[in-house]
């Protein structure tokens, strides 16, 4: 499998492309201000993304969505519950003194269950509440096999948790998604944040300050 991280800007937001190394179909996750970075990755490599997937909607997470749905005229997946953040992006970017370019429609909601296939790979999405109502985990990995590459977008981070004083934000919620559904995956399973660097769900739950004990 191939991942490609990459962040600029004043958020530095992870975003990310994953591939199939063996039938270069790909997807496309959180594309923000990296955006051109990422896309001219996919083309180096001779990638075909199929799809644009978000872990949630907080607007440096959509940035680049309208010019990488622009670029490849993909599905864009959301859960339905962050579609109030997303249809805001343009006035939550002016709190920042961004120009954020209105993001295109969303073309389907993830669903309990669901699987979407890119190549000899699929994702897996996970509802995982608590930082914004419509934050998911996405599990990757090759068809039949467990998935254990987690896109948890900013729901955990390496030796933190995503901040709940955001609208739709809950502490309580947060934590249950953390427990309940990322450490279900196993110590094993490789987290990549929307923020900072990757870790692993063994180490956040020996290490983690917000989830020892």
């Amino acid at each position: 499998m191939i991942i490609e991280r990459q962040a600029v800007g004043q958020f530095l937001k992870n975003g990310f492309v994953v591939g199939c190394d063996s039938s270069r179909e790909a997807v496309l996750i959180d594309p923000g201000d990296e955006v051109r970075g990422l896309l001219a990755f996919a083309e180096r490599q001779e990638l075909s993304i199929r799809y644009i997937l978000l872990t949630h909607a907080h607007v440096d997470h959509v940035t680049g969505v309208a010019a990488a749905k622009r670029a490849l005229g993909v599905p864009i997946y959301l859960h339905r519950d962050d579609l109030f953040l997303y249809e805001q992006a343009v006035e939550s970017g002016v709190m920042f003194g961004m120009r954020v370019e209105p993001p295109p429609p969303v073309d389907a909601y993830y669903e309990p269950g669901q699987v979407i296939p890119f190549g000899a790979c699929e994702v897996r999405p996970h509802h995982t509440p608590g930082h914004c109502p419509g934050g998911v985990c996405l599990q990757i990995g090759r068809q039949g096999e467990q998935g254990r590459e987690l896109f948890v977008g900013d729901t955990l981070f390496a030796g933190s948790i995503g901040r709940t004083d955001l609208p739709g934000g809950d502490y309580d919620t947060l934590i249950g998604s953390i427990r309940n559904v990322l450490f279900a995956f196993g110590d094993e399973a490789a987290v990549h944040p929307g923020h900072g660097p990757d870790t692993t769900i063994g180490r956040e739950r020996r290490t983690n300050p917000f989830l020892i004990g």
